[in-house]
């Protein structure tokens, strides 16, 4: 269990003032220049040597991501943060930002300066109305205080942040579609190569980081690369990580531990357990929507960190934990996923566009019955047609909850059809 001593998110609940003077007194904005002082070269070195990887889905090295943008491109560079947090099941991000937008602000002119970027963008979504208007009003102490703006903080650097709100929008979340969006275009992910890293914002030098990540960058920098990469029970997941537990538990919570936590010592110790006990769960959905879900069997023993959830078959995406009983219709369960996707799908790309409509048309037959046993054959074939077939990674979260379900219930989905059968007999 973590202790409360190396907790990063000390106000994630909100008990105390997001104010610049009480954020100050958790230790925020604390000689933010000598951080400077070090150099691009250390900070980002110091950053690889945590293990920090990205907390919005990928888990990519943010230490390595940094290194990518390059020293002297003639052009403008950016830093753009990812607080589009529209992955269902997902609530970390928006604790950050109405809770400890310092925290997010202090990492944007460390990682800003880090990569040569003069300017942030905080892209944040626009269901988020009430966290915006925190986070602006936190900018303001900011550049009251001369943390940002001209000689940002006393480093020398000088350094703006912007808040954008979107408009609501789950393909937003995509780094590309993001950018698209904040030059005032349709929100749809572009082609990579050119990366952002050469050609992102404007056609400059981009770095699209999420929320936790940026946040968490100047404790690491303060307490030292050794403290977080000794933190977690595997070494290539280390540090600490917001978890989101909602569903079939008794508490659902947002909830800071460590990295490689046991799935159910996460439920149990912090949320009291699954409704009914333990031995009433059906399956959990681990890391947002889009991560195919878990039976309980591997539930009982999986670690929450990248790898082991790779390793079992999904992934620990945004840790947004979707906990579910077996009161769940999880064949309904999943269609309305499919429906979330359908939706949400910018159209660009044809798999996606076209597949994930007919995954949620034969899903909602699926629910009802009102299929063949062949089909499900077929259903998990055109997921594989449309994974790894679009620009973006939408067409995947379109697929993989169905592949989930799938591969784990697939007696259910038969047990249904031929109840269908049998009472139209």
């Amino acid at each position: 269990m973590l202790s409360d001593q190396d907790r990063i998110f000390t106000n994630i609940y909100g008990w105390n003032s997001f104010s610049l003077k009480d954020a100050k007194k958790r230790g925020d904005w604390d000689k933010t220049a000598d951080i400077i002082k070090l150099g691009r070269d250390k900070i980002i070195e110091e950053m690889k040597a945590s293990g920090l990887r990205g907390r919005g889905g990928a888990g990519f090295p943010t230490g390595l991501k940094w290194s990518f943008m390059p020293k002297d491109s003639g052009k403008p560079h950016y830093l753009v943060v990812n607080a589009d947090e529209s992955e269902p099941g997902t609530c970390k991000d928006r604790d950050i930002l109405r809770y400890e937008p310092h925290k997010l602000l202090e990492g944007c002119l460390i990682a800003g300066f880090a990569m040569g970027a003069n300017a942030a963008y905080i892209y944040i979504r626009g269901e988020f109305y009430n966290e915006g208007s925190e986070v602006e009003r936190a900018i303001a102490e900011a550049y009251d205080a001369g943390l940002l703006g001209k000689n940002a903080a006393g480093s020398g650097w000088d350094f703006d942040v912007y808040l954008h709100r979107g408009a609501g929008a789950y393909i937003c979340g995509e780094e590309t579609a993001l950018i698209e969006s904040l030059e005032g275009n349709k929100g749809q992910p572009r082609n990579k190569p050119p990366f952002p890293a050469m050609a992102g914002l404007y056609s400059c030098p981009t770095t699209v980081n999420n929320v936790e990540t940026i946040a968490v960058a100047p404790t690491i920098m303060r307490r030292g690369a050794n403290w977080f990469s000794n933190l977690g029970l595997n070494e290539k997941n280390a540090g600490t990580k917001l978890f989101c537990i909602s569903g079939h538990v008794n508490q659902p919570c947002n909830v800071e531990e460590e990295m490689g936590i046991p799935l159910k010592e996460l439920i149990e110790r912090h949320c009291g357990g699954v409704r009914g006990g333990w031995d009433n769960l059906l399956g959990v959905i681990p890391g947002g929507s889009s991560t195919p879900v878990l039976t309980k069997e591997t539930c009982d023993s999986i670690n929450m960190d990248f790898d082991s959830l790779k390793e079992a078959g999904s992934g620990l995406g945004t840790a947004g934990v979707i906990v579910m009983d077996k009161s769940t219709d999880i064949i309904y369960a999943i269609a309305r996923l499919s429906q979330f996707y359908m939706h949400e799908s910018c159209g660009q790309c044809t798999p996606c566009r076209e597949g994930a409509g007919w995954l949620w048309r034969v899903m909602t037959r699926m629910v009802k019955g009102q299929a063949t046993i062949e089909e499900i054959d077929m259903l998990y074939e055109v997921t594989k047609e449309i994974e790894g077939h679009t620009i973006c990674a939408l067409g995947d979260a379109a697929a993989w909850p169905v592949q989930g379900l799938i591969r784990h219930f697939r007696p259910e989905m038969e047990k249904r059809i031929m109840e269908y059968r049998k009472a139209a007999a």
